[in-house]
């Protein structure tokens, strides 16, 4: 099926696709067709061929025909797409819909789905290989008719062109003038008139100049003629639209005069009356706002009585919202009123005395609070005490209700002097309870507390401490409960002026709802409602719609001034219609938290409550501190004399473990940590942990000096402690019974499923390092002390014992004969045994560490370096007295019979000797491994006696008899226990052919 080149259904892009504008391609028309194209017809006619009449015009009263799809009189893209227009009329919505039109961003339909270019890619991709067919088609057999239409069209057109190129250009140009001379001689040469032909020359040349311009002429008006005729249909089609366009112009006329008169009598019948009653109502409700305005006056004036009754019942915040309450109304409803110019100032007077009478009040509160019995009074100290009153609030809420609402924020200076002045009563108090019941002290002689507390015993003394710590964490307890009950309030006040907020907001948008309800609202019904705001106050505005908006928003204002002054009322009703003071006041403090969300109060903003909690923190800190530092007083003056340096380790962890309690539960209560006592009790740890580490340091040297380095029985109570540190437990363990268990000691030490071989020096250090980590987990706060003591005594059991080992220091302080190659691998497993625990110490103190004080952990790496090295230094040394003993055979050794040679039977001897001194010492890897490196020095001695005396493998006498020396040596050395499998790898002996 063939489409026409006019109509063709495929989209393309105009101008090439540049701008992305898809245009139907245009093409030459038919001339069979239609022959010229048209202008636009503005009021077309329909397809039906019949005109609508006058009679049946559009009518703006009258209901419409039903709309069809012929109703549509004008093709909008059609008009701004017209390819025959030199360019697009900008001013055409202007032009045809009027001036009051505006271009406005029409908002997409919620109904319809957001269409983009992929919605259009499944028909792209299938119509382009359509289309591509379709334009070779084209190509190859064009229509007939388009062919028809082009040839004529174009040899009418160059037909056309070739008689206008006839006529010269001058005529053609913009600037044409016969009155410019050059131009006329142009056109009229006159030197054809005044040549030597003579006259009759000269009258044939004018006639063929004549001919000649009227040819011109006729070519001219041929093509004139030719483009009338090309668009005399449009001529006649616009003459026709606009006769057409002026007929619906009176109808229209007539349709406007027609709903004119109609409105007029609308106004007549319904609006006049309704407008009647609106003006009367608003005529009475004048009425209702003076009248409520009397009885405002008459309320105020009652406020100063009331406020006085208030205050001889200290209900300060009723008295402030009263006064706050007045103010307003005098500020916003009663302004200029000449009975009250003095009541403001009178107010202002009252609210001060109030402010002072609130602060004196607070600090009575405080001191009282503070200064009761701590064990038998617990709960806060409230001033009233009615347990059946349901809307009672607590005396220290009322003031802190009061204090928060003038704005007095620093009240908590006031509770943080008072706080002081006990924290300092308390130690006083606690030391003449005391000593009132020890005999040996005369308060009467000795009269300073210090003086007293040296004079007891440590138990009484000690007794005293706890007492003191039990009394400050109910002092804490009570401060913390108290600043508690503050900080409730502070967060009512923070949740009301949230409230508030949210309140101002939706009483914001509701304003502009009803606004708009009533621009549009077309009842007298729904313009009423609008008037009236809780029936006190009426709108003043009904005629224009910018008056309206105005009057609008001051009526807002009023109602909000309304609605203060009806609060007033209220309060002032409630307050005073009360007969018996108490009654009044649970009124207004039940009525104290709606003062408090009215957005009219002058309270603190959220910035300040947040400080105020802050505060509160930091005052709990402050208490904790001060707390620790009367604590702090007591520890020092003990100490003077120094007393706590000559405590037992028992008495110390004591006191310790009863101060790091208090630090704990102080810490835990007020939720910060104190330093002040902690310090305290490190500067006497630090004493106590240098008397500790210098006792087991001497008692170490001494054992180490007085060691025989002989392998020594392991007693059962060692052989538990090390079960009990492989089972987690890091402590000394709690001592059993005499009788209980009748058990052997052992001949090792048996450390997880390994046999230690050991000294009795090194039980006897694991039993001191496990009394350093067990004042380690009595006294948390010297671990670092202790982890640097630990770490110098593990230094010097390192350097001592190989001073006396390697060192030979044993031979002149114990007297030993030699040092053996059995002390030395029994020094070498003694140090394993200490290499083995090093990192369980460590982890251990790690668990008592910050994390900042990771640091010195490092002690420990550098320990085990020091303690490996001296396990390699002991190694080497058994080593090297081998390869001393090779030396000295193999310098000697001669290749001839008998076979095997008295020198390979002396180094299998001594080979013997060795196994048998470190067999029962050493784990069987590490004999391996010495064998193994035993074994390199004697290849490498040999090899070099055989290079000395030439002997090679070269299969003859000599290596014959080598080889069963060697087999000799690998024999004996393959039969010792353990060394079944090692490789010896004899062939290294041999020099490598080249």
């Amino acid at each position: 099926m063939a489409f026409s080149s006019s109509s063709s259904p495929v989209p393309r892009r105009a101008g090439g696709g540049r701008d992305g504008v898809h245009l139907k391609e245009r093409g030459l028309s038919s001339p069979r067709s239609r022959g010229i194209r048209s202008l636009p017809d503005v009021c077309p006619k329909e397809p039906t061929g019949e005109g609508r009449g006058l009679h049946n015009g559009p009518s703006v009263v009258a209901e419409h025909d039903r709309w069809t799809v012929y109703s549509s009189k004008v093709n909008l893209p059609a008009a701004l797409n017209d390819p025959r227009l030199a360019k697009r009329e900008s001013d055409f919505f202007t032009k045809t819909w009027g001036l009051d039109f505006t271009e406005m961003e029409v908002m997409p339909s919620f109904h319809l789905p957001n269409i983009s270019r992929e919605h259009f890619g499944p028909y792209s991709q299938e119509m382009t290989q359509r289309e591509r067919i379709h334009e070779r088609c084209k190509t190859i057999c064009p229509n007939k008719d388009d062919v028809d239409a082009g040839s004529s069209i174009t040899t009418n057109h160059d037909k056309s062109r070739a008689e206008l190129e006839q006529v010269p250009k001058i005529f053609m140009r913009p600037e044409f003038a016969l009155e410019d001379p050059a131009t006329f001689n142009m056109v009229l040469p006159w030197s054809h008139f005044h040549s030597a032909g003579g006259k009759s020359r000269d009258v044939a040349s004018s006639k063929l100049l004549q001919e000649k311009l009227s040819h011109y002429l006729d070519i001219v008006e041929v093509s004139i003629a030719r483009q009338i005729s090309l668009r005399s249909e449009a001529f006649f089609h616009a003459m026709s639209s606009q006769h057409e366009l002026q007929d619906r112009l009176q109808e229209t006329q007539q349709a406007v005069a027609i709903l004119r008169g109609r409105t007029d009598a609308m106004d007549r019948v319904m609006c006049q009356g309704p407008l009647r009653a609106l003006r009367i109502a608003l005529t009475r409700n004048n009425c209702v706002k003076l009248h409520n305005k009397l009885k405002l006056m008459a309320a105020v004036h009652q406020t100063q009585p009331t406020v006085q009754l208030l205050l001889s019942t200290s209900e300060f915040v009723g008295a402030l919202e009263l006064i706050a309450t007045t103010k307003e109304v005098l500020q916003q409803e009663l302004q200029g009123i000449h009975s009250f110019r003095h009541l403001g100032s009178q107010l202002c007077e009252l609210e001060k005395l109030i402010d002072k009478m609130m602060v004196e009040d607070f600090s009575m509160y405080a001191r009282s609070d503070l200064n009761r019995n701590l064990k038998e009074e617990t709960q806060v100290f409230e001033k009233v005490h009615k347990p059946n009153a349901d809307s009672q609030k607590g005396r220290l809420e009322s003031l802190v209700f009061g204090l928060l609402r003038q704005r007095k924020l620093d009240f908590l200076d006031i509770y943080s002097d008072e706080m002081i002045t006990a924290a300092k009563a308390i130690v006083s108090q606690c030391v003449a309870e005391r000593v009132v019941h020890i005999e040996e002290i005369d308060t009467e002689v000795i009269f300073k507390l210090a003086d007293q507390m040296r004079l007891m015993t440590f138990p009484q003394w000690f007794e005293l401490l706890e007492n003191i710590f039990e009394t400050f964490l109910l002092f804490l307890q009570r401060i913390k409960d108290t600043l508690n009950v503050i900080r409730n309030v502070v967060l009512q006040v923070l949740s009301s002026n949230h409230k508030n907020r949210l309140l101002a907001e939706t009483s914001s948008a509701p304003a502009g709802q009803d606004i708009s309800q009533e621009k549009l609202a077309p009842q007298g019904e729904a313009e009423l409602a609008y008037l009236t705001h809780e029936g006190l106050f009426i709108s003043d505005a009904l005629n224009e719609a910018q008056q309206q908006r105005q009057q609008e928003s001051g009526a807002t204002g009023q109602d909000q001034h309304s609605a203060a002054g009806s609060r007033f009322q209220q309060n002032r009703t409630e307050t005073a219609a009360e007969g018996d003071s108490s009654s009044g006041i649970s009124e207004i403090s039940a009525g104290r938290e709606h003062s408090f969300i009215s957005g009219e109060n002058p309270m603190p903003t959220d910035m300040e409550l947040n400080r105020v909690i802050n505060n509160l923190q930091e005052l709990l800190y402050v208490a904790s501190d001060v707390s620790h530092d009367r604590c702090v007083k007591v520890l020092t003056a003990r100490a003077k004399d120094g007393s706590l340096e000559r405590l037992s380790s028992a008495e110390f962890v004591s006191l310790s473990q009863a101060v790091e309690t208090f630090v704990r539960d102080t810490e835990d209560l007020c939720g910060r940590r104190s330093v002040s006592l902690r310090g305290a009790l490190q500067s006497q740890a630090n004493r106590f942990v240098n008397r500790f580490h210098e006792e087991r340091k001497t008692k170490l040297s001494l054992l180490l000096d007085n060691e025989r380095w002989k392998q020594a029985d392991v007693p059962v109570e060692f052989q538990d402690l090390v079960n009990s540190i492989a089972d987690g437990k890091i402590s000394l363990p709690e001592r059993k019974v005499s009788g209980a268990e009748d058990r052997k000691p052992a001949d090792f030490l048996l450390v997880d499923g390994q046999k230690y071989a050991v000294v009795g020096t090194v039980l006897l250090l694991i039993r001191i390092f496990l009394e350093y980590c067990q004042c380690v987990n009595d006294i948390p706060s010297i671990t670092t002390d202790m982890l640097t003591r630990l770490s110098d005594l593990f230094k010097h059991f390192n350097s001592r014992s190989c001073q006396l080992v390697l060192g030979a220091g044993a031979l002149q302080v114990v007297g030993l004969k030699t040092i053996t190659t059995k002390n030395l691998a029994l020094a070498s497993r003694c140090l394993q045994l200490v290499v083995h625990y090093i990192p369980i110490i460590r982890a251990h103190f790690e668990t008592k560490l910050q994390p900042k004080q990771f640091s010195v952990l490092r002690h420990f790496d550098h320990i085990m370096k020091d303690y490996n090295d001296h396990i390699a230094e002991i190694s080497a040394k058994l080593v090297a007295i081998m390869d001393s003993l090779f030396e000295k055979f193999l310098s000697k050794y001669e290749v001839k019979a008998p076979m095997p040679s008295a020198c390979f039977r002396n180094i299998c001897k001594q080979m013997a000797k060795m196994h048998e001194a470190i067999f029962d010492l050493l784990p069987e890897e590490q004999t391996q491994m010495l064998f193994l490196r035993i074994n390199a020095c004697f290849k490498m001695h040999l090899k070099r006696q055989l290079a000395r005396l030439g002997v090679s493998n070269d299969g003859g006498p000599q290596h014959g008899l080598v080889v069963v020396d060697v087999a000799f040596y690998t024999e004996n050395i393959l039969a010792l226990k353990s060394l079944e499998r090692l490789d010896l790898n004899m062939a290294e002996i041999w020099e490598q052919k080249r």
